[in-house]
């Protein structure tokens, strides 16, 4: 018997629903978590979607992300917070030693190598599992001058203050699943921080716009530090000088200066210099933190 033209049409439907459904597992197949390391802290998630791999910690992809690369332009800094941490070339364009805390997908260690071939770094990274993914699958590379120590950032900044070891730049960026941690953010380890400083060397850290602890982190810097750089898009990146900060003119200076070579990388730096502010923007009773 011929079909009805509605029945056939009824069998077209059906077949496409088919088809899309089919088409939906495969991609789901392609995106989403492609690795898990498991760890002592928490499980390192390596996930994939809309063109990006990203590290999330925690045990599912619906962790935060902590580092992402664009799979088809992977010089591109993907987040708003590395190109501002890179502000701090502004303020010191020729570091010579360099301290990175917290390692992530390796994205910072790896551009600074790239943008200073004589320079020294050291990233100090508490997990192993982190320093496998960085390797595995963003391609992090250690070497004669990059390379990684696995400690707690506070104990290594606190050994190096007694060596009397001394840095020209100090990335702070160790997250945990939530936030930074919290002995990471008193008075006192910034102070240690600053005992490892050189001379007008720079301190940038990573932390977040909105954020409980907004006004309190801001009492904490300035009191160690005094005046620093507010930088604030998604996250928010302070940047303090062991010393005086540089005047507007010489900032904007050193960032025209660069940015043929930041270029590469995604990074404006027109656009990042109207981050740049002075300005108190937190309470003035506001206490710092403390152990």
């Amino acid at each position: 018997m011929r079909p009805s033209a509605a029945g056939s049409l009824a069998v077209a439907l059906l077949l496409a629903c088919l088809a899309a459904v089919a088409g939906g597992q495969a991609a789901g197949e392609r995106a989403g978590v492609v690795h898990v390391e498991p760890s002592r802290y928490a499980p390192v998630v390596v996930i994939e979607e809309f063109g990006e791999r990203c590290i999330a910690f925690g045990s599912s992809a619906s962790g935060s992300r902590q580092t992402c690369v664009d799979l088809d332009d992977p010089k591109a800094l993907v987040f708003s917070y590395t190109r501002m941490m890179l502000g701090a070339l502004y303020l010191q364009p020729q570091p010579a030693r360099v301290l990175v805390i917290g390692l992530g997908g390796g994205t910072l260690p790896t551009v600074l190598a790239e943008l200073l071939p004589q320079a020294q770094i050291d990233t100090v990274e508490i997990d192993p599992a982190v320093v496998r993914v960085a390797e595995a699958w963003f391609g992090f590379r250690q070497g004669p001058r990059q390379r990684v120590h696995l400690q707690d950032g506070r104990a290594f900044v606190e050994a190096a203050a007694r060596a009397g070891r001394r840095y020209d730049l100090v990335m702070l960026d160790a997250y945990g699943p939530d936030y930074i941690p919290r002995h990471l953010m008193t008075r006192e380890f910034l102070q240690q921080v600053k005992a490892i400083l050189a001379p007008s060397a720079v301190v940038a850290a990573n932390t977040f716009t909105a954020s409980d602890m907004y006004a309190r982190e801001s009492a904490t810097y300035a009191e160690v530090f005094g005046p620093f750089f507010n930088l604030r898009a998604n996250n928010r990146v302070i940047l303090a000088v062991n010393g005086t900060l540089p005047d507007d003119d010489a900032v904007r200076a050193n960032a025209r200066a660069l940015a043929p070579r930041l270029r590469p990388y995604r990074v404006d730096v027109e656009r990042e210099l109207l981050r740049f502010s002075r300005d108190r923007d937190w309470p003035g009773d506001a206490l710092p933190l403390a152990d």
